[in-house]
Parts: structure tokens; C-alpha cells; sequence
């Protein structure tokens, strides 16, 4: 079944390439100006604040529960994909090129405009379009579980909107990570940023458990990785709507193959 997917989704990549999209709208451009438009005159005192904000959003002590996931690198490791740093390196650099730079970064964006602008009707829309892209149930449940867990948060912290808006940001985690950093008076580019460098954290520390990897040699490749976010990022800034979307069928094929391993670290 898991192979017969892939070549399903060999397939339509064919079909896509034959027949490509339209060429993207200048709309992306436009959104992003305004967005940093509104942004210019913070003050420092706001600016450093949202800074301070920004530590919070992603410290692993945020209580919603990123550390119980590995998102497929438990069976990568027990398979022989990733067995040292070199290996892990590969993994982790080919889904921040071609997944989270394409697909979570650009959406993000979006779902951060449609906060500064109050859209509670495209946030969702955003939301329901990255949840449509997990393609395994543990992705999605991952989405969910971690989604509402942080809009509870949201919620209890005093977050406008978050309760007014629950049902539409609970649809994934960066619905209400978008909505807080909008609250928060957190910039686009630090927004982006940090929630790259929370998900990579999070693999490092999988990782560092799983392989094992050393904790010395984990920070060395947190230094070296976290070397190419400011360009993940930049490229997602850039990236029109036609062309959203991951392209990591390993991923997908660790995923599904870890919802049914037999011993398990982290959550299915």
C-alpha cells in the first residue's frame, strides 16, 4: 500500500510538471510589503518585548507537547536512514529545503497576515489548506494535538481572539502560533524564524535520544543547520501561492511506517 502511494504520487508529479500552474500573481508581493509596512516604527521597547515573546512561543517548555513527536525520524533511525550526524544532517537539511520551506514557512506567512488583518475567514482557510497537506494520520494528529494545546494556552493567557477564533485555529499548530505572534507584536521574519528553529530543535532532541547522538555534537548541528534558516526563510517569503507545497515523500513513508512500529519512543 505505502509503495503503491508513492507511485501514485510519482504520477501526478508527472502530470503536474507536463501541465504546469499559471504564472504566480503579484498579490504575495503586495501582502508582505503591507505587512512590513505596519511594521515600520515599532519601537523598541515593543520590538524587543516581542523578541522576549518569541522565546516563550518556542521554548521547550511550552507545555504542548512537541517533545513526545519525531514525525518519522523514529523509523528513519531504526531503519538505517539516519544512523550519525552526517546522515541526520542530510535528513534534516532536505526537509528544510523541501518541506518546511515550502509548504509550513509560506503558509505561516499567511495565516500571520490574515491575523494582522483580523481575516478570521482566511486564517482558516490557511489552516485547513496545511492540514490537508499531512498526508499519514500521525502527521494530522500531531496537527490537531498540538494545535489545541497551544489555543487552550492562547486562551488562558489573555490572547485576543484566540476563544472567539478556537475553532478555526485549532486546525494546526501554526494557526495559534500565527496569532500569537500577531498579539504579540512578534515581526514577520522573527515569527518565520522562530517557529523554523523550534521544529529543528525539536528534531535535534529526537534525534539526540534516538540515534543517540551526543549532546556536544546535537548543538554542532543546531549551529550548522540554524546556518541556513535565514534562507529557508527567505525563499518562503518569496514564494507564490501556486507554488506552496511539500515535497518529502521519505517523510511521508517514515510517518506512516512509524504509526505501526512495533516498540515507539514518541507518539503515533
Amino acid at each position: 500500500m505505502i509503495w503503491s502511494g508513492v507511485w501514485e504520487w510519482i504520477l501526478t508529479s508527472s502530470r503536474l510538471l507536463s501541465n504546469p500552474s499559471p504564472a504566480p500573481t503579484a498579490g504575495k508581493a503586495t501582502a508582505i510589503a503591507t505587512t512590513m509596512h505596519r511594521q515600520i516604527g515599532m519601537d523598541p521597547a515593543t520590538e524587543t518585548l516581542g523578541r522576549l515573546r518569541l522565546m516563550q512561543l518556542v521554548s521547550p517548555a511550552l507545555p504542548v507537547g512537541a517533545f513526545t513527536y519525531s514525525q518519522g525520524l523514529e523509523w528513519a533511525v531504526a531503519e538505517g536512514w539516519v544512523k550519525d550526524p552526517p546522515t541526520l544532517e542530510s535528513w534534516l537539511c532536505g526537509l528544510m529545503e523541501d518541506g518546511i520551506g515550502r509548504l509550513e514557512l509560506p503558509v505561516l506567512l499567511r495565516l500571520y497576515q490574515a491575523a494582522i488583518d483580523s481575516d478570521e475567514a482566511k486564517l482558516r482557510e490557511w489552516a485547513q489548506r496545511l492540514y490537508a497537506s499531512r498526508e499519514t494520520r500521525e502527521l494530522r494528529a500531531e496537527e490537531t494535538n498540538r494545535a489545541r494545546a497551544l489555543t487552550r494556552l492562547l486562551i488562558d493567557l489573555g490572547v485576543d481572539q484566540a476563544a472567539a477564533w478556537r475553532q478555526s485555529i485549532a486546525q494546526c499548530q501554526a494557526a495559534p502560533f500565527a496569532l500569537a505572534a500577531a498579539h504579540w507584536g512578534i515581526s514577520l521574519k522573527d515569527c518565520l524564524l522562530g517557529y523554523a528553529w523550534g521544529w529543528l530543535e525539536n528534531q535535534v532532541a529526537a534525534a539526540i535520544k534516538l540515534i543517540p547522538l551526543g549532546q556536544t555534537a546535537g548543538q554542532r548541528l543546531l549551529l550548522e543547520l540554524g546556518t541556513h534558516l535565514p534562507d529557508v526563510m527567505e525563499k518562503a517569503l518569496d514564494l507564490p501561492d501556486e507554488q506552496i507545497g511539500a515535497a518529502a515523500p521519505a517523510l511521508a513513508i517514515a510517518s506512516s511506517c512509524h504509526e505501526v512500529q512495533y516498540t515507539r519512543l514518541f507518539r503515533s
